[in-house]
């Protein structure tokens, strides 16, 4: 097929309404990517960049800036599908809505919000975490949304008694452009345990969390969104929520949705990691491993949350509140100097050049470090963030240590967290990675794969992210072969991943003995760290 004859398909597939649409709140950007008949081929993006605020010492995004948001990032899409095509987008044969997991979104029988939106990156829940984790003997890590609640009704907030629905940013969003209060198991794991055996809230731990509250007028059990599993039908589009979406009125109603996710899910799928003894990495402000366990844990872990897969496959998952945001301030720093020194360069080509120079640093960073701890950081039990880049006298302070340092910071705690896993036996046949930090070809893919001594692989959608794979989820509506439905990992198989190249980055000895150093360091360091939380 000739590049003409291959566009001119495309804007058929586009204006008889057969492409699928996926949109992504990420923590820095909100990313709107279209497909079409071949899921595996972005035919169309959209993004808008937002980031969070620090209000009343929360971390927080306003609700009106999310549909501000959501609106820009379409509206970019649409403008992307006629610029590239010549078709108005007004209709889809599907679509869905991901989001950063965890956090405390209450409203009231009203439907309106009780406080504003408490994000993942909220660190003020210990008490309720640790209460919440002995009465379950299940870990409840902090940034989770009934770690939030418990510890709203511990500090006695006055609205506690008035939540009627509780949901993450990609519950509300779905319930707002459908009007289902429903939720896709995998992101729901991250608000209340889910038993493996029934797909649903474990009810024994709902009836002590509502035991324990007693009195309060909180009922958990009656406030959960409802779950689903990847491929059941989840609501159709209102005209509310097409206006909500697109306001020029071009987007019709009657489009069905999926299941809406977390971005720990949809990383899940964009990497084709949801089957048993695979994982997957995802490295954005954030940084998060994912390991689908082929059996539950023998005990819990204060490392590691046990989720699930949007399939509901139990996941073991090590959550970096921290990823690579400070890194991202050091490329703007290089960045602003170039225009100084008269030199226009792009923000990626920043990074590409500042990568590729850290691949000439010496193994261990030179002996720098550096934290990138712009929050608090639970694997490692620093309650707030404050980054750090530290050196001794005797250090190698070259750019290409600083950048190597950096990057070997990305992934620091993550390592930690995974030796949790390697200790408790648990397996991987392979390790995919995904996310923005991974386009410079071959860089960071290489420093990862040293922090894990494992190999790591990379596809060709490795930047798409989420946006892709709630897309991808949102094809899978209804899917069936021979009659027969398949499963999603039968899915991503045959229909997704069946021509997909990947890259394969194996362990260097040299790089996994220098993260090794580096990690001694850090490890060690990590009191320089506290200290800096209690005296700045």
């Amino acid at each position: 097929m000739s590049a003409v004859e291959h566009q001119a398909a495309i804007a058929e597939t586009v204006g008889s309404g057969r492409a699928v649409l996926g949109i992504e709140l990420g923590s820095t950007r909100i990313k709107a990517c279209l497909i079409g008949d071949d899921p595996s081929v972005v035919i169309a993006a959209g993004s808008h960049s937002w980031e969070n605020e620090f209000v009343d010492r929360m971390w927080t995004y306003a609700l009106e800036d999310v549909w501000a948001g959501i609106r820009a990032a379409y509206a970019d899409l649409a403008a992307d599908v006629r610029r590239r095509y010549g078709v108005p987008l007004t209709s889809l044969r599907a679509m869905g809505v991901s989001a950063m997991m965890h956090g405390y979104l209450p409203f009231d029988s009203d439907g309106d919000p009780l406080v504003p939106f408490r994000t993942w990156r909220n660190t003020t829940t210990g008490p309720a975490a640790a209460r919440l984790s002995e009465l379950f003997g299940v870990n409840i890590p902090l940034r989770w949304s009934a770690a939030h609640l418990y510890q709203a009704v511990l500090d006695e907030e006055p609205h506690v008694s008035r939540v009627a629905f509780l949901t993450t940013l990609a519950g509300y969003v779905h319930w707002r452009l459908t009007g289902r209060k429903v939720l896709g198991v995998g992101d729901a794991s991250g608000m209340f345990p889910i038993d493996p055996a029934t797909g649903d809230y474990d009810r024994e731990l709902l009836r002590r969390f509502d035991a324990l509250v007693a009195g309060t007028g909180v009922r958990l059990a009656d406030s959960l969104p409802e779950v689903l599993v990847a491929g059941q039908p989840a609501g159709e589009l209102t005209e509310e929520g097409a206006e909500l979406l697109d306001p020029t009125g071009s987007l019709r109603s009657g489009i069905p949705l999926c299941p809406p996710e977390g971005d720990a899910g949809t990383g899940m799928v964009a990497t084709n990691a949801v089957a048993p003894r695979t994982g997957n990495v995802s490295a954005g402000t954030s940084v998060f491993a994912m390991v689908v366990l082929e059996h539950p844990l023998e005990r819990p872990h204060e490392e590691l949350d046990i989720v699930t897969t949007p399939a509901g496959d139990l996941v073991a998952m090590v959550h970096c509140n921290n990823g690579a945001s400070e890194l991202a301030e050091w490329a703007g720093l290089f960045g602003r100097f170039a225009q100084l020194a008269g030199a226009s360069v792009e923000p990626d080509a920043v990074f590409e050049l500042l990568f590729r120079e850290a691949l000439t640093a010496e193994a261990d960073a030179g002996g720098l470090l550096a934290y990138n701890y712009l929050a608090g950081e639970p694997v490692t039990r620093t309650a707030e963030g404050r980054p750090l880049f530290v050196r001794t006298p005797d250090s190698r302070f070259t750019l290409g240590n600083l950048v190597r340092a950096q990057l070997y910071g990305v992934f620091g705690t993550l390592a930690l967290g995974m030796r949790v896993l390697a200790d408790d036996g648990v397996e991987l046949d392979r390790m995919l990675a995904h996310g923005g930090v991974f386009r410079t070809a071959s860089v960071a893919q290489r420093f990862l794969a040293a922090a894990l001594d494992a190999p790591v692989a990379v596809g060709e959608t490795a930047g798409e992210g989420g946006a892709w794979g709630i897309a991808v989820l949102a094809d899978y509506l209804g899917e069936t072969s021979a009659g027969q439905r398949l499963s999603l990992a039968e899915h991503l198989d045959k229909r997704v991943f069946a021509r997909a190249r990947v890259h394969v980055a194996d362990p260097d000895p040299d790089d996994v003995a220098g993260f090794a150093a580096f990690l001694d360091r850090y490890a060690a360091g990590l009191a320089v760290e506290r200290a800096a939380i209690d005296v700045l």
